[in-house]
C-alpha cells in the first residue's frame, strides 16, 4: 500500500534540491562597479554573429564588429579557467596593401554615445589577456619593401574624441622604443594634446613569449598624471617616456579630466576599425577584454588576475 508523503518531508526534499545556480562571473567583485564594457568573445550579437555583444553595464552596451574575419575570428582557446573562446586577430596579406586584416572595434565620427563614461573621465583602465600567435611586429603592408615591419603593435584601446581611427585616449600596445620593441600603456588626456606612456624596461619577446597567454592591464589616472602597466597582476618595470607635464595637470582647474567628448570608438588589433586603412596589425589572440571608468589600484589589478586564475569565490 502506498503511503502519503508527510508535508514536512516534502519541504526538506525541496530544500535539498535547489535550482541550478548561475556560473560565477569572471569579473572580480571589487572592480565590478567600474566596469563599463566587457567582451568575452562568447556572445555573438543576436542579430549579427559578425558582431560581439557587450557584457558590461546595461546602460552602456556597445557591441563591436569582428572586422574582415567575422564569426570565424572566435577561436576555441580560452585564456583562463572557465573561458572557452578568444578572439583571433591577424594580418591576412603581409606584403600587400589592402584592408583585410582581422581586427575588431567600432568607429563613429560623431562619437559613440554609449561610451559617455569615458568623456570628462578622471581615470580609465584597460585589461585583457593576450597571446602572440605570429610575427610581432607584423610586416608593414603599406610599404613596398617586403622586409619592412610596423613600428608598433596595437592590442586594445579607446579612441579619442577627435580620432581618425588611430589616436587613442587610452591604449595597450607595443612600440619600437630606444631600439627595441617594448610593452607600453599610453594615455592622452586632452584630444589633440600630448600623450604620456609607460615603457617597459624588458623587451616585448621577454614579456610576451610566443604562444603563451599573459594578462595585461593599463591604468590611467588623468587627475594625478600617472600611468600604470601590469603583466600577470604585477607592475611592469619601466619608466615614463615623456618628461614634465604632458597632460597639463599641474595647476587649476581641478579635478583634471579627459576632454568633454565621447570617444569615437574602440580599436582592437591595430588601428582604423572603420576598415579604411591598415596599420600596426596584431598577430595575436585576445580574451576577457575590459574597459573601466577609473584608474584601478595595483591591488585591484592583482585581484582580477587572481580571481580568474586561482578560483572564483
Amino acid at each position: 500500500m502506498m503511503r502519503k508523503a508527510l508535508p514536512g518531508l516534502l519541504l526538506v526534499l525541496a530544500c535539498a534540491a535547489p535550482a541550478q545556480a548561475e556560473p560565477p562571473s569572471e569579473v572580480f567583485p571589487g572592480i565590478a562597479s567600474a566596469l563599463v564594457d566587457h567582451y568575452d568573445f562568447e556572445h555573438p550579437l543576436a542579430s549579427d554573429p559578425k558582431k560581439e555583444d557587450d557584457q558590461g553595464r546595461a546602460d552602456s552596451r556597445t557591441p563591436i564588429s569582428l572586422v574582415n574575419g567575422g564569426a570565424a575570428m572566435r577561436t576555441a582557446d580560452g585564456a583562463f579557467p572557465g573561458s572557452k573562446t578568444s578572439l583571433q586577430l591577424k594580418q591576412v596579406q603581409p606584403n600587400k596593401k589592402s584592408n583585410d586584416d582581422w581586427k575588431a572595434g567600432l568607429y563613429s565620427t560623431s562619437g559613440v554615445a554609449s561610451m559617455k563614461a569615458f568623456s570628462k573621465a578622471r581615470g580609465i583602465s584597460i585589461m585583457t589577456w593576450v597571446k602572440v600567435t605570429g610575427e610581432a611586429p607584423a610586416r608593414n603592408s603599406n610599404s613596398s619593401g617586403t622586409g619592412d615591419f610596423y613600428g608598433a603593435i596595437g592590442f586594445a584601446g579607446i579612441l579619442s574624441g577627435d580620432s581618425d581611427g588611430h589616436a587613442a585616449r587610452a591604449l595597450l600596445e607595443a612600440e619600437n622604443h630606444d631600439g627595441g620593441m617594448k610593452l607600453i600603456a599610453l594615455g592622452r588626456r586632452i584630444d589633440g594634446g600630448d600623450k604620456q606612456f609607460w615603457v617597459s624596461k624588458a623587451d616585448l619577446r621577454t614579456l610576451l613569449p610566443q604562444g603563451k597567454w599573459v594578462f595585461l592591464a593599463g591604468t590611467f589616472d588623468f587627475d594625478n598624471g600617472t600611468v600604470g602597466l601590469y603583466l600577470d597582476g604585477k607592475p611592469v618595470d619601466g619608466a615614463y617616456a615623456v618628461k614634465g607635464d604632458p597632460w597639463k595637470v599641474i595647476g587649476a582647474p581641478e579635478p583634471d579630466v579627459t576632454s568633454a567628448a565621447n570617444p569615437r570608438g574602440i580599436k582592437i588589433g591595430g588601428s582604423h576599425p572603420a576598415n579604411n586603412k591598415e596599420t600596426n596589425a596584431c598577430n595575436c589572440r585576445l580574451d576577457g577584454l575590459m574597459f573601466l571608468d577609473r584608474a584601478l589600484t595595483a591591488d585591484e589589478v592583482r585581484g582580477q588576475y587572481d580571481w580568474v586564475t586561482k578560483g572564483r569565490r
